[in-house]
Parts: C-alpha cells; structure tokens; sequence
C-alpha cells in the first residue's frame, strides 16, 4: 500500500525517505493553509475566470492521449470561454462528449494567473530536496468521465487534490517487464461539420511508444505477462497530496468536477541513478 505522512517532512528527510529511494507517499496537512481549498468552488471559478477563453480537450470516451482503434489518438484542444465549460461541469448543458481542463505546460501560471495567489507556485520543502523549483504547475478539472490512460513519466511529481478525489492505479518501474509498449500512429480527434468525431492522422509525426493495456480491465489472453505485475491502488482525497516519483506507471481517474493542482520538476534523470534503473 501506498504510505501517509501526516504532517509534509523536511527536505532533508524527503529525499532520503522518499526521492532518493524512489518511493511514493500521500502527505496530509501539506496544503491545509492554502485558500484555494475553500475558495475554489464553481461560482468562485465562474467570478474569477468567466468568460476568459482556455484550452479544453474534448473526447467522445473521456480517453485523452491513449490507444483507440490502432492509434494514440491525442484529444480535439478547443478553445471556449471558461464559464461554458463550467456550464458543462455543473450539468446545465448537456453534451455527448468529454470536456477536461488538462493541459500541461504549467497550464495555471500561463492560462490561470488568476488563481495562482490561491496556491502556492511551488512547495517549499520540494524545491529545497531536489535544488530546483518546478518546471510547471498545471491545473486540472473534468468530468468523472475523464480518464487518463496507464503512462510514466520521465520528472517527479506531486499532485495536489484541491476538492473531489482521484484514484490513481500505481506500478512500480520494476513492473516494466511485464507491462506492454507498442508503436503507434499518432492521430488528433477532430469534431466534423455533423458534430461527430474523426480521427485524423498526423501524418509527418514519429510514432509513438504507448501502452495499449486497460489496467481496470486487461486483456490477458493478449498481455499474459501483466498477470506478473504488482499495481497497487489508492485515492487522493482533497486536502492531500500524493508524491509520484519518476519513472513510476500511473493511470488516473476522478470524481466529477475534480479540481487538482501538479507540480512537476525535471530532476536531470542524466545525472542521477534512476538512469541506470531505467536503462537497466
């Protein structure tokens, strides 16, 4: 099982605890002091950000960057004023699709800088144990629909629930053998004239690793070696936060109208020992 910490550790016992043996934690009263816990309900949002134009993706399955149909099919980023898609979230206009504030590239600093005195840009703590500040804070918000598909990911991580939960599903890198990648031809939904969905290839792109397996339901009869593979499970109430370490295979679903809050910093895998795990 996944550990607690009640209380967020000092920088020093962070990285030897946690960083440097590569090992992941929930840490409670860490964010207890920011306002955003209060603060960020729908209405709040809908004053603060309202009519302001951001990047939704938008799927008809709720799978945004994940195997469909023989592709990696990443999802259609529309562009729409923020209180319609709240408009959504809140279930006042109904929608056959699957709309989720996602994207990455510290998506709260250069889409949100509104909300940003509701948080804190980063943690403490963190910065001190790995010597840097991090390279983005993203802000997250979907529908219970939304699901983020089984991936790892090459920085660390920490996910901070702001209201409603996420159930993560968790394998350790030592799980890699057993956990299936195969090359695929990258691909973008795009909404037709009609309002249904086509998958467009991205013709002059490279294809791209990913892995085809639904941890909830997989297919063993195609993927026997995953019987082999250790995930475990846990949730991440609001209030909370989950270190991810790199390297770590997580998939991710939600509670409706989740609003979370990821710091991730590059942590030089070049230089560090997770390079040799990796590789080994």
């Amino acid at each position: 099982s996944i550990p607690y910490l009640d209380r967020p550790p000092s920088p020093l016992e962070f990285y030897r605890e946690w960083v440097s043996p590569n090992k992941p934690c929930i840490i409670q009263n860490a964010i207890s002091h920011w306002p955003a816990l209060k603060k960020w309900t729908a209405a709040y949002l809908r004053e603060v950000v309202g009519p302001k134009v951001v990047s939704v993706a938008v799927t008809p399955n709720g799978y945004a960057d994940a195997v469909f149909q023989d592709r990696f099919v990443m999802p259609e980023e529309r562009q729409m004023p923020f209180m319609d898609f709240l408009d959504i979230v809140e279930k006042k206009v109904t929608s056959p699709n699957v709309f989720y504030v996602q994207k990455q590239c510290s998506n709260l600093t250069e889409e949100f800088p509104e909300l940003v005195c509701d948080v804190q840009p980063d943690i403490p703590w963190m910065s001190e144990a790995l010597g840097r500040k991090p390279d983005a804070v993203n802000f997250w918000l979907g529908e219970s629909a939304a699901v983020t598909s089984l991936h790892k990911d090459h920085y660390e991580n920490l996910y901070c629930v702001i209201s409603g939960e996420k159930q993560f599903l968790l394998h350790p890198p030592s799980d890699r053998p057993f956990i299936p990648y195969e090359l695929y031809q990258p691909a973008t939904y795009h909404v037709s004239e009609d309002g249904t969905f086509e998958i467009v290839d991205e013709e002059s792109a490279d294809k791209v690793p990913w892995i085809p397996l639904d941890p909830l339901n997989p297919n063993l009869e195609l993927y026997p070696e995953y019987a082999q593979a250790k995930p475990l499970q846990c949730t991440v109430k609001a209030g909370e936060m989950l270190y991810l370490p790199s390297l770590w295979f997580h998939h991710v679903q939600q509670s409706h109208g989740c609003i979370a809050d990821a710091m991730e910093s590059w942590f030089g895998l070049e230089r560090t020992l997770k390079t040799i795990w990796l590789q080994l």
